[in-house]
Protein backbone atom coordinates (compact mmCIF):
# COMPACT_ATOMS: atom_id res chain seq x y z
CA UNK A 1 0.00 0.00 0.00
CA UNK A 2 1.18 2.82 -1.15
CA UNK A 3 1.16 5.91 1.58
CA UNK A 4 0.14 9.54 1.29
CA UNK A 5 3.87 10.69 1.83
CA UNK A 6 4.67 8.30 -1.32
CA UNK A 7 1.81 10.34 -3.41
CA UNK A 8 3.25 13.83 -2.33
CA UNK A 9 6.66 13.12 -3.24
CA UNK A 10 5.37 11.86 -6.41
CA UNK A 11 2.99 15.13 -6.78
CA UNK A 12 6.03 17.29 -5.75
CA UNK A 13 8.91 15.58 -8.54
CA UNK A 14 5.81 16.04 -11.48
CA UNK A 15 4.87 19.49 -10.34
CA UNK A 16 8.54 20.45 -10.08
CA UNK A 17 9.07 19.07 -13.75
CA UNK A 18 6.35 21.36 -15.23
CA UNK A 19 7.32 24.38 -13.51
CA UNK A 20 10.79 24.56 -15.28
CA UNK A 21 8.94 23.56 -18.80
CA UNK A 22 6.33 26.49 -17.63
CA UNK A 23 9.37 28.82 -17.17
CA UNK A 24 10.95 27.52 -20.53
CA UNK A 25 7.29 29.12 -22.04
CA UNK A 26 7.99 32.56 -20.22
CA UNK A 27 5.56 32.18 -17.32
CA UNK A 28 6.11 32.02 -13.60
CA UNK A 29 5.20 28.97 -11.24
CA UNK A 30 5.49 28.78 -7.84
CA UNK A 31 4.79 25.18 -5.37
CA UNK A 32 2.38 26.45 -3.09
CA UNK A 33 1.81 23.97 0.36
CA UNK A 34 3.90 21.24 1.36
CA UNK A 35 1.80 17.63 2.18
CA UNK A 36 -0.19 18.61 -0.68
CA UNK A 37 1.36 20.55 -2.95
CA UNK A 38 -0.08 23.02 -5.86
CA UNK A 39 1.40 24.82 -8.36
CA UNK A 40 0.21 28.52 -8.89
CA UNK A 41 0.79 29.72 -12.17
CA UNK A 42 0.94 33.32 -13.73
CA UNK A 43 1.45 34.30 -17.56
CA UNK A 44 3.33 37.47 -17.38
CA UNK A 45 1.83 39.30 -20.38
CA UNK A 46 -1.48 38.68 -19.85
CA UNK A 47 -1.89 39.27 -15.51
CA UNK A 48 -3.58 35.60 -15.76
CA UNK A 49 -3.62 33.05 -13.62
CA UNK A 50 -4.11 29.28 -12.43
CA UNK A 51 -3.89 26.90 -9.59
CA UNK A 52 -2.36 23.22 -11.69
CA UNK A 53 -2.86 20.07 -9.39
CA UNK A 54 -1.50 17.04 -10.14
CA UNK A 55 -3.55 14.07 -9.19
CA UNK A 56 -3.31 9.94 -9.38
CA UNK A 57 -5.75 8.60 -12.30
CA UNK A 58 -6.37 5.63 -13.88
CA UNK A 59 -3.64 5.76 -16.16
CA UNK A 60 -0.98 7.18 -14.30
CA UNK A 61 -1.25 10.85 -12.91
CA UNK A 62 -2.87 13.94 -14.32
CA UNK A 63 -2.54 17.89 -14.47
CA UNK A 64 -5.50 19.91 -13.66
CA UNK A 65 -6.59 23.87 -14.00
CA UNK A 66 -9.00 25.83 -14.79
CA UNK A 67 -11.20 26.28 -16.46
CA UNK A 68 -11.37 22.20 -17.13
CA UNK A 69 -7.55 21.82 -18.23
CA UNK A 70 -6.13 18.65 -18.04
CA UNK A 71 -3.58 16.63 -19.70
CA UNK A 72 -0.94 13.75 -18.52
CA UNK A 73 1.91 14.49 -16.14
CA UNK A 74 3.76 11.67 -18.37
CA UNK A 75 4.40 14.88 -20.78
CA UNK A 76 4.71 18.43 -18.85
CA UNK A 77 6.05 20.04 -22.10
CA UNK A 78 2.49 19.57 -23.25
CA UNK A 79 0.85 20.44 -20.35
CA UNK A 80 2.91 23.81 -20.26
CA UNK A 81 1.91 24.65 -23.78
CA UNK A 82 -2.01 24.08 -23.10
CA UNK A 83 -1.60 26.04 -19.83
CA UNK A 84 0.05 28.95 -22.10
CA UNK A 85 -2.61 28.69 -24.22
CA UNK A 86 -4.83 28.63 -21.64
CA UNK A 87 -3.59 32.14 -20.14
CA UNK A 88 -2.60 33.60 -23.41
CA UNK A 89 -4.72 36.66 -24.56
CA UNK A 90 -7.83 35.96 -26.26
CA UNK A 91 -8.32 37.15 -29.99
Amino acid sequence: MTGTGDYSGQRLARLEALAARLREHGMSARLLGTDDPVLSVRHPGTGRQTIVFATPAREGWMFLWAPGGQESADDPGRAAELIGRTLSPHP
